[in-house]
């Protein structure tokens, strides 16, 4: 699923797909003290409405977000893989394949005419590992990049003509790289 770049509900989505997305709710996973996002059911929940997967929150159970984020740290490591131009680790290979074949939530037509999916968390996750298993073995995982901002490490799709897209946001990352390499240039180094 194709998701605009963009910050909702405090969640980051700028991956360009929610296989991609998901794997940027832990934040500062380079630094010293990373942070998940998906903390509680309630904030998996949130998660879920703010992707845009559903309309109201599903009421994702302590289990459901031990999933998750079983899900999100093996799409991370595989998704990592393909932008160094690495094996895929075979133990999230068959976790994400373990997740896809299970039953995904159906698609319905929601009052604002936007199509969403309808089903538990569980449903969801299968849905979002289907996206992943779509998207690393597809022809455009070539273009799975990691975010050049130090210290981000969120993984996009790179969409741009070139293939040469270096951050997650120009708005974000790519500014403060370029503020920083101004003035390192301005003080001659």
């Amino acid at each position: 699923m194709t998701v605009k770049a963009e910050v909702r509900d405090g969640f980051k989505f700028r991956g360009g797909r929610l296989a991609l997305d998901l794997p940027a709710t832990m934040v500062g996973r380079l630094g010293a003290t990373p942070r998940d996002l998906l903390a509680t059911p309630a904030d998996l929940d949130r998660w879920l409405v703010a992707a845009g997967l559903v309309e109201t929150a599903p009421g994702a159970t302590e289990g459901n977000l031990i999933q998750v984020r079983t899900l999100r740290e093996a799409l991370y490591r595989l998704a990592l893989s393909r932008a160094q131009g690495r094996a895929l680790p075979d133990a999230d290979r068959e976790l994400i394949n373990g997740f896809a074949a299970l039953p995904a939530a159906p698609p319905w037509l929601g009052e604002d005419g936007r199509a969403r999916l309808f089903g538990d968390p569980r449903g969801l996750l299968a849905g979002l590992a289907r996206e992943g298993v779509e998207l690393l073995g597809g022809e455009l995982s070539d273009r799975i990049r990691q975010c050049e901002g130090p210290p981000c490490a969120v993984l996009f799709l790179d969409t741009s003509r070139k293939g040469d897209r270096r951050w997650c946001s120009m708005a974000a990352c790519g500014n403060k790289a370029k503020a920083a390499g101004f003035r390192k240039r301005e003080k001659g180094g």
